[in-house]
């Protein structure tokens, strides 16, 4: 197969690019996005990945931070060793600080249910009560779940939306008192 014939000359140096722009654009492309703040304001370029972590009071890997033991020997010499161990100085302990901050933080509750399972498992409470077999054969049971699928549902709905359920539940009461 012949080869392309653009591909045969040699390459011309391009004066009027400025290398060190070119350079320096290259390793802000090539270096990864930091996706946690405390540690993205901290870093350091012109160090190594291990050396930033060991002044943030990081470690590379946990394995050696913290190494197990495989005889009794060696947890014996651990013993003795670690009382005069070398105290590596963190340099950045706010990092640190921060990051236990945040940790410390409650979690957002995130779980939530589709606004039409919602709507689903209320129009079967209202009409059947507790009556798993008649909402199975209810219109609205458009994918044919079973009683069981059905009440699976409603107990997924009072787990996720406690306070939701009892109100509903108690709005349903003078609701049944009117009809009788």
């Amino acid at each position: 197969m012949p080869k392309a014939k653009g591909k045969s000359r040699r390459q011309k140096y391009n004066y009027n690019v400025d290398r060190k722009k070119q350079n320096r654009a290259f390793r802000k492309r090539a270096a990864p996005r930091i996706k946690c703040t405390q540690i993205r304001h901290a870093w350091d370029r012109t160090k190594t990945v291990k050396q930033n972590l060991a002044e943030m009071g990081l470690a590379v890997d946990p394995n050696k931070a913290i190494p197990i033991p495989k005889t009794m020997q060696q947890m014996l010499k651990m013993e003795v060793d670690g009382q005069e161990a070398n105290v590596k100085t963190v340099r950045k302990p706010y990092v640190l600080n921060e990051l236990e901050s945040e940790a410390s933080l409650p979690e957002k509750k995130s779980e939530t249910l589709s606004r039409d399972l919602i709507d689903y498992v209320q129009h079967m409470i209202r009409s059947h009560g507790e009556n798993y077999k008649a909402m199975a054969r209810d219109e609205k049971n458009y994918y044919q779940d079973t009683p069981k699928q059905i009440k699976r549902k409603i107990n997924v709905y009072k787990r996720f939306y406690p306070e939701e359920y009892q109100t509903f539940v108690a709005s349903l009461q003078p609701e049944k008192m009117e009809q009788q």
